[in-house]
């Protein structure tokens, strides 16, 4: 769990080392930071069946061996296709472990024990959330950009030797099957539409291509949902939907995790490429969003507890509002020092929304449909971070475009320096002296302002999200969200 905590925050920092040695565009980048999350979302109830019905331990070494072999297709790609073709690889490792590891704890310890060991599992995969951009930059500065996949080999090699000498086999043969005409469903539907979302900037959002992938994920997600809700026993429990407090907070928690994938994919190229620190510096530079969830994250239970947990999520949207609002304003003078300002801001309004909003969630449901309604939560906040990728880099790839300031250049060198703040650069420092320091200026500029429009849509989206938390969520009970904290965290940190 520690190894895919960091593992989503580590390509955050690679992307713009990437982008300069591979020649990825910012449609590129997207899509390696989404394959991974596409196939993880699409893939993870149907996993968690298939260790139910087939032997828990059986799977999760599955799980930890297709994430190694993915790790090492993508240390060793040397083409940005392949580099995303790992990453999705890597979601199906990914989707195996995550509900596994979790499910295995009630046959390794007693009662007295298994608060501790689910404990130290939280633990380990809320560490991995800021180890990630530390160690993933060191390795940059030190190595080639391929040294963050192979950090993940050692890993899942002592996980799978674990797994084999230490762990026992358990399975739940009554389990629903595995609809496989529903996991298709879900991952064409998702594909398709992440798909016209990251085409859409460069082919137009008119593009006949772009039109006929949104129809189609409309049409497959809609027979998605039929199928579901007609099945005796669904895969994708929707019924759940109808539970007042699930839907709204699971809406709540879905907002939150699609604003954080956009600032995590928008913020490294911001602190590398116009700030000009080095990964490792970039990564140290992201602490202060990280030290804020998990200090508000740990905090959450008892302000829960003293004020109910719909006052403490409308007042976490409320906060990450502000925060986001703030760094809109954000220019190419502003410096670090205003950066780690609102970054901590926004890490106290992720930890102050996002953890009582998936406890309100889960807390709402009869504990026989507890393991259903934590599976579909889980499911729906990986959409929300593959979206959020997908639409605030899509923005900010548009506005991008249309602002840098290409006067001068050869047309080629022109269409180059529009596929990312990265290539941009790279093409300023081959330019003629005349035209290098006005394209990097540009660039800059170009950039910065995207950024402040992206940080502008989320600060409005969190604000509406707010407002909608403080109207439409049921008051609950301090008591029962108490009482429920604990697995809420747990879930926090499991998909943080």
């Amino acid at each position: 769990m520690l190894t895919l905590g960091f593992d989503m925050t580590i390509l955050n920092v690679a992307l713009p080392t990437m982008a300069g040695e591979l020649g990825a565009t910012t449609g590129q980048q997207q899509w390696m930071a989404d394959a991974y999350v596409v196939v993880f979302a699409a893939l993870m109830l149907p996993a968690g069946l298939l260790g139910d019905r087939f032997g828990r331990r059986r799977m999760l070494i599955a799980g930890l061996g297709v994430f190694l072999a993915g790790s090492l297709v993508g240390a060793l790609a040397g083409d940005v296709n392949w580099v995303i073709a790992a990453r999705a690889f890597m979601g199906i490792g990914g989707a195996l472990i995550t509900p596994l590891a979790l499910s295995v704890l009630p046959s390794l310890f007693g009662p007295d024990e298994r608060t501790k060991a689910v404990g130290i599992i939280s633990a380990a995969s809320a560490l991995g959330l800021p180890l990630g951009p530390i160690i993933g930059g060191w390795l940059l500065n030190h190595f080639w950009w391929g040294s963050v996949f192979l950090v993940n080999v050692p890993m899942a090699a002592i996980g799978i030797a674990a797994c084999v000498f230490l762990l026992p086999e358990t399975s739940d043969p009554a389990s629903p099957k595995v609809d496989a005409l529903s996991t298709a469903l879900t991952a064409s539907g998702l594909g398709a539409l992440i798909y016209a979302i990251i085409e859409a900037p460069d082919r137009g959002w008119s593009d006949p291509l772009v039109l006929v992938m949104f129809a189609a994920a409309v049409v497959l997600i809609a027979a998605l949902v039929l199928r579901e809700r007609r099945a005796e026993r669904p895969m994708l429990d929707m019924t759940l939907l109808a539970h007042r407090g699930f839907l709204f907070n699971t809406l709540a928690a879905t907002l939150v995790m699609f604003v954080l994938s956009g600032l995590l994919f928008v913020l490294p190229q911001y602190l590398q490429a116009v700030l000009g620190h080095d990964a490792f510096g970039t990564g140290l530079r992201l602490l202060p969003m990280m030290g804020g969830l998990m200090v508000a994250a740990r905090g959450a239970g008892p302000v829960v507890a003293r004020f109910g947990p719909r006052a403490t999520v409308s007042a976490g949207l409320v906060v990450l509002a502000f925060a986001a609002l703030l760094g809109s304003r954000t220019t190419v003078d502003s410096g670090y020092g205003f950066t780690a300002l609102w970054l901590s801001i926004t890490g106290f309004g992720f930890g102050f929304s996002v953890v009582p909003a998936m406890d309100g969630a889960l807390g709402t449901l009869p504990r026989d449909r507890a393991g259903s309604g934590s599976g579909l939560l889980m499911t729906l906040r990986q959409v929300g971070a593959a979206i959020g990728i997908a639409l605030l880099g899509s923005l900010l790839s548009g506005i991008f475009r249309d602002r840098l300031d290409v006067t001068g250049l050869p047309a080629q060198a022109a269409d180059t320096a529009g596929d990312s703040v990265v290539a941009a650069h790279i093409i300023a420092e081959k330019a003629q002296p005349e035209n290098a320091a006005h394209l990097a200026a540009s660039a800059n500029s170009a950039y910065v302002h995207g950024m402040s429009v992206v940080l502008l849509v989320c600060g409005v989206a969190a604000l509406v999200s707010a407002l909608l938390a403080a109207a439409l969520l049921p008051r609950g009970t301090a008591e029962r969200q108490a009482d429920s904290a604990e697995p809420g965290l747990v879930a926090a940190a499991e998909d943080a």
